[in-house]
């Protein structure tokens, strides 16, 4: 288990209040989500100040100390990705704290592949060398990422969506095989900072859109500066609503989803058996 959080808007925008400050934000759910778990195996975000992705990543509890807290009052950007984790697979290292980074690529997984021992094998069978060379730690989902875009670099013609589609109903499959009754949890983000897709799988997840700027109840200020010839639009991701009293919705289980060009989330449906 763990908790992740992502933010996507076509204006720099801060998230201090969404991963610090709100009633629930990312940093309290580290502490105790709403199952009453805490995530204290690390923590990192993500996000693309200039274009480029810039990574903060640490293996103590986000609710200690203040760097946690220091590195989220610091983004403003387009595109942002934030994430806690309660290792289920590899243990507490740099190398197993997500976000995971690839070039223009980033990626957080929630969730667990059950019996990857065995699935990790033909995952690696299946995946590019370059990327399979490129594994430095020892969770399943940083092999999802991995694989993942081992199928879009062989046939990015197919499109991102259809490739990780193609992709996690294969490992809910490979999982099937070596127990049909396993429950796979494969929530993910994966984005370049200018495209953002994900998905929901037997894990909460939750959206909230935003078409307007506003002052924010938090902090009483605006998270963007807004360009007045601009609709601002942005869309938040995350395991939990992280403000209350704003309208976030479910993610519906066992579905692929990506934020369009007008800010809408689009979804579609996984194959019925990888929902247990």
């Amino acid at each position: 288990m763990c908790r992740l959080y992502a933010m996507h808007a076509n204006e720099p925008t801060r998230v201090e209040c969404g991963l610090v400050k709100s009633q629930n934000a990312l940093m309290a759910q580290s502490e105790s989500d709403m199952s009453g778990y805490a995530h204290g195996h690390g923590w990192g975000i993500a996000d693309y100040p200039d274009g480029v992705p810039i990574l903060e990543k640490q293996v103590w509890a986000a609710f200690h100390g203040e760097h946690f807290a220091r590195k989220a009052a610091q983004v403003y950007a387009r595109t942002v990705v934030a994430h806690v984790r309660r290792a289920t697979v590899g243990g507490t290292s740099i190398e197993n704290t997500h976000p995971f980074v690839h070039g223009r690529w980033i990626f957080a997984h929630n969730g667990t592949l059950p019996n990857f021992d065995r699935v990790r094998f033909p995952m690696l069978e299946h995946m590019d060398p370059l990327h399979r060379s490129e594994i430095r730690g020892t969770t399943d989902s940083e092999h999802v990422f991995r694989y993942l875009l081992s199928l879009f670099l062989r046939h990015p013609e197919d499109g991102l969506m259809a490739s990780v589609r193609r992709g996690l109903e294969q490992i809910v499959d490979w999982c099937a095989e070596v127990d049909p009754d396993a429950r796979v949890g494969l929530n993910i983000v994966l984005t370049d900072g200018e495209y953002l897709i994900g998905s929901r799988l037997n894990r909460s997840l939750y959206h909230l859109q935003r078409d307007h700027v506003f002052s924010c109840p938090i902090c009483g200020k605006s998270h963007a500066h807004h360009e007045p010839t601009t609709d601002y639009q942005a869309v938040e991701i995350a395991s939990e609503p992280v403000t209350h009293g704003e309208d976030w919705y479910e993610i519906p289980n066992g579905t692929l989803f990506q934020i369009a060009e007008d800010y809408r989330l689009d979804m579609e449906p996984l194959a019925r058996n990888a929902v247990v």
